[in-house]
Formats: structure tokens, sequence, C-alpha cells
């Protein structure tokens, strides 16, 4: 289920192996994104793509608006 996090609680789950997940435009992606993330464009955040991270590894997924 999906829950907002604040920094501190973002650092203590990557500090405990959690995977990053970008959502941005492939050229935001390629000028700008977060050391070791992973990029899934927000429209192919279909339950098929979704299955193959792992369940059991807490999962961020990030975003960011440049307006």
């Amino acid at each position: 289920m999906p829950t907002s996090v604040n920094r501190p609680e973002v650092q203590r789950l990557l500090d405990e192996g959690a995977a990053v997940v970008e959502v941005l435009e492939a050229s935001q992606y390629r000028a700008v994104h977060l050391p070791g993330a992973i990029h899934v464009p927000a429209w192919e955040l279909t339950e098929q793509r979704m299955a193959g991270f792992d369940r059991h590894r807490p999962l961020i997924v990030y975003c960011f608006d440049t307006q």
C-alpha cells in the first residue's frame, strides 16, 4: 500500500536496502536522477511491470515536478 514518507524515513528505508524507482520522463531521468535509481516512466507502472520487484523489499517511488 502506498505511503508518503519524509526524508529521514527515506534514508532509513535506503539504509535497509530499499529500491528506488523514479517515474520521470526519459529526458528528465537522463538529466538528473538519484544514484542507483531505476527508471520506470509513470505510464509503465502497471501491475505486470511492478511484479518484477521483490515484494519483500521496500520500494520508494519518486517523482518531481519542475513547474
